[in-house]
């Protein structure tokens, strides 16, 4: 039954206690003359009033105090929505031209007793918007903007987020007051928060670094590097490291020892990028900090070490991996952030056509089967197992990871982190999870034949197996389990399908431009039905630090495996047969989906022809040739 108010007005907005007392007295005489006895207290618990008026009726009663509407246009809202009662209610005042985006902003601002404020940005306290990251404002529409005393007082354009302000007060240990203001006034704050740099002074820290007393490479004393990682000015330089890398949305922070600096470098979109380099005498107290934070031995610094460290930087929640490595001149760190605002998209935000699309959703409804995913490192195979995991029905199935490390928590399903010091790796994990009553199983990767012969052995006894394998192709994965030792009956038997991926840089859309592509390119891009006088490429700007290109998306290459190529894998599973097959089936290659995103502008042609040169031979020989020739030209 449809309760008589939205969950908008369940905050805070109850029934006026008169309109409460009289409906409760109607409803009992009702139920007297009815029944001709009433039964005590049932009608205190509930009382059934026309579905969906309340909520109108109330905006509407404001909009008429404020004399936005008319008596007569009061009346044709309740008449219009006894018709519709589903209808929306600023959706019907919007419809009808009763009423403004503005007015019926000032009328839930005054429903939920709050303050309207109109806020140009430069009012805007910058040290208050820079405690939370734009990607969470701009997901929950809430936006700091100043603070009074210990309160933070944070701006909205929708007055029911009750939930986010609570959320507000958890992350800032502030009291929160919430004002609200226009949706264009938001979009301006948050033009501001996405312009607004870390306001850090590097050279000031660096001066303040130099301070620091420093102590020599060769010293063991625990005592003194503890002391030399917790001065205030290595502690600065560190957090404006992490947070200048989440800022510009890298993947990964390089901290390389060279003979007289330290180089810095942050990977975006798969593409290292020097930032700064500090004096060498700063390295060790660099490392030191690191170490510090993620709880490794400060001391040892003559074998590897890994380590992790959780934090909350603007807002965000981010786990980072620190791993160091001894180097000629020091120890090297590379720190591995791990954002799960990030990995968590829905399979329609990984760019897939829509045909692989449709193909993929095919597979991952199957109810039993091994379906893998492969590509090299990085080439976001765990996205795109994530993102098939968070399609599936978490409350109905029992899903069950096994990973090494568990880079993301998913709270929908049980993960098991792999420990070689214990004795628990992919196979023994496995073999235990069988026994938890399992549906579907996630395997972080297929690595040796223990874990690939229990993956069989699940798909065959009724389980969804998915996985990752390190293959250049679709194809080639067939073979890679022959290799590992698999029997091809087996293979056969339970594989269903292969999803082979990259990433590929997609083109700046704030310098992206036309452009002529030499004549010797020209020839063959038009084989593949490509518009060459629809060309694009990023000309480079501040947006893309000069690259031409901003974010990634993936190309894709599914191979299902039906009758006719289980019928060549029991025969003959080589790489060069399940190639064939899978041509012969209209299987579109990876080189083949990425000049689809050439064609639609997404991505260039020297990005495609970047990330398949070694699996796409077959399409690639020719595009070879002519890129060297235009090498020789330029």
């Amino acid at each position: 039954m449809k309760l008589p108010f939205t969950s908008e007005e369940s905050h805070g907005l109850s029934e006026p206690q008169e309109d409460r007392t009289e409906s409760r007295q109607g409803a009992a005489a009702d139920q007297n003359r009815s029944e001709g006895q009433m039964i005590p207290g049932l009608t205190e618990l509930y009382v059934p009033k026309e579905a969906g008026r309340w909520h109108v009726l109330r905006i509407a009663d404001v909009l008429l105090d404020m004399g936005k509407i008319t008596d007569r246009q009061h009346q044709q809202l309740q008449e219009k929505l006894a018709e519709r009662p589903e209808s929306d209610a600023a959706a019907l005042l919007l419809k009808e031209g009763l009423a403004s985006a503005e007015d019926i902003l000032l009328a839930k601002t005054k429903l939920y007793g709050l303050e309207f404020r109109h806020i140009k940005p430069d009012e805007v306290n910058k040290d208050a918007l820079k405690k939370l990251d734009v990607s969470f404002i701009e997901n929950n529409k809430i936006v700091p903007i100043a603070t009074e005393a210990d309160t933070l007082v944070v701006a909205t354009c929708e007055p029911a987020n009750v939930f986010t302000v609570e959320e507000m007060k958890r992350r800032s240990q502030m009291d929160v007051r919430l004002v609200v203001c226009t949706e264009a006034e938001f979009d301006a704050i948050c033009e501001l928060s996405k312009g607004e740099k870390l306001e850090v002074c590097l050279d000031d820290i660096m001066q303040d670094m130099t301070e620091v007393k420093v102590i020599q490479e060769t010293a063991e004393d625990e005592g003194d590097l503890e002391k030399m990682a917790g001065e205030s000015p290595v502690i600065r330089f560190v957090n404006y490291l992490i947070s200048s890398a989440l800022h510009d949305g890298a993947s990964d922070i390089h901290i390389e020892p060279k003979k007289r600096s330290t180089k810095i470098r942050y990977r975006i979109d798969g593409v290292l990028f020097e930032t700064m380099q500090p004096p060498a005498k700063m390295h060790a107290a660099i490392v030191s900090r690191i170490k510090i934070m993620s709880n490794l031995d400060i001391s040892e610094r003559r074998v590897p070490q890994d380590g992790k460290i959780a934090a909350i930087v603007g807002g965000r929640a981010v786990d980072l991996r620190i791993s160091t490595l001894p180097t000629t001149y020091g120890e090297k760190v590379v720190i591995r952030i791990l954002d799960s605002s990030s990995i968590m998209r829905g399979l329609e935000q990984l760019g897939m056509e829509p045909d692989t699309m449709a193909a993929f959703h095919e597979q991952i409804e199957r109810p039993h089967g091994i379906l893998l995913v492969t590509g090299p490192t990085g080439s976001g195979k765990s996205t795109t197992l994530y993102a098939a995991l968070c399609q599936m029905d978490g409350e109905k199935m029992n899903i069950s990871t096994v990973e090494d490390p568990v880079e993301y928590q998913l709270g929908f399903c049980s993960q098991v982190q792999v420990s070689e010091k214990a004795g628990l790796d992919f196979a023994s994990a496995l073999r235990s999870l069988l026994r938890q009553d399992p549906d579907i199983i996630m395997i972080g990767e297929i690595r040796d034949y223990p874990t690939a012969r229990i993956a069989v052995q699940a798909a065959l006894t009724g389980h969804l197996v998915l996985s990752t394998l390190h293959t250049n192709d679709a194809a080639g994965s067939v073979t890679r389990l022959v290799d590992i030792g698999v029997d091809a009956y087996l293979i056969a038997a339970s594989l269903n399908g292969v999803l082979a991926q990259r990433l590929v840089r997609k083109i700046c859309p704030k310098c992206k431009e036309a452009y002529k592509p030499p004549a010797n390119i020209v020839k063959h891009l038009e084989k593949t039905g490509v518009d060459t006088t629809q060309i694009f490429t990023g000309r480079g700007c501040e947006n893309c630090r000069g690259s031409g290109y901003s974010g990634r998306i993936g190309i894709y290459e599914m191979l299902v495996v039906d009758s006719k190529l289980r019928d060549m894998i029991n025969k003959d599973p080589s790489v060069e047969n399940m190639r064939t097959v899978f041509r012969e089936n209209g299987g579109i290659s990876l080189f083949e989906d990425g000049i689809r995103k050439v064609k639609r502008g997404l991505t260039t042609i020297d990005e495609v022809l970047r990330v398949t040169e070694a699996s796409d031979h077959l399409e690639r020989k020719p595009v070879e040739n002519t890129r060297k020739a235009a090498s020789v030209e330029q």
